[in-house]
């Protein structure tokens, strides 16, 4: 068994070295992860300038680039071998509702999926790092249970995220859809040492879809949240509209 792991935190961050030792179990395990902290890149790829792969000390391998870079990279060309399963995380900091449309750490975990491979991202519900050990044996416990027991023949995405509390204080797991959160807070405005404005984007808005089913609510009431994500964007409840319209 080959695992691939990557993050969008950075190759130094804990999360990642806990991922990483949470898979050595299972098999060879391979880790590109980027060279700097990526959060929020969505699923960009870098096309405008070559990249590098470095080795740090530990072996992990770093790119100076994006999440979605990384795994791409080391699915076509870096790898000797096709990994059987990508694994993205551990994310400081939850990704739930909105959130999957800008995530470093689900874009790679995304790319690995349309390369056919089945991945899972892991976040943990706040940033800082605390309960990381919850995290990381939650990760070890679930990747056991899909490379067991795959769900399906198929590849498969999955979006995991874990409440910032004891390993023995968890509800359990909880299968969820995606809740939605407020729009994101204004733009933070300042000067520049020359006087010249500058904006920082503002923080992401509260959660406003947050009810019974949601990972939000999952991940409130202590259980951990597993998401499964597609890519298909198809608005295909509204196409018979769009069709009405484009032939009226």
């Amino acid at each position: 068994m080959r695992i691939l792991v990557s993050n969008d935190d950075g190759y130094l961050a804990p999360g990642l070295a806990a991922l990483v030792e949470a898979c050595r179990a299972y098999g060879e395990v391979d880790v590109v992860a980027p060279e700097a902290n990526a959060s929020g890149t969505s699923n960009a790829l870098t096309l405008q300038r070559p990249l590098t792969v470095q080795t740090a000390a530990n072996g992990f391998r770093y790119v100076n680039g994006t999440p979605s870079d990384c795994v791409h990279v080391a699915l076509t060309g870096l790898l000797p071998q096709r990994p059987d399963l990508v694994v993205s995380g551990i994310n400081n900091g939850e990704n739930m509702g909105d959130d999957t449309l800008y995530s470093g750490t689900i874009a790679a975990a995304t790319e690995a999926y349309l390369f056919g491979i089945p991945a899972i991202a892991f976040s943990l519900q706040h940033r800082g790092w605390t309960g990381l050990d919850t995290a990381a044996a939650v990760a070890h416990e679930l990747i056991g249970r899909v490379l067991r027991r795959p769900p399906s023949a198929g590849p498969w995405l999955l979006n995991v995220n874990v409440p910032q509390r004891p390993l023995a204080d968890l509800a359990g797991w909880k299968l969820t859809r995606l809740g939605k959160r407020h729009a994101s807070e204004p733009v933070i405005r300042q000067l520049n040492p020359r006087g010249d404005p500058i904006y920082w984007i503002g923080a992401a808005g509260g959660a406003r879809e947050a009810g019974e089913g949601t990972d939000f609510h999952a991940v409130e009431t202590g259980h951990v949240s597993i998401t499964p994500l597609q890519v298909d964007l198809t608005d295909h409840a509204g196409l018979p509209g769009w069709s009405g319209w484009l032939q009226g």
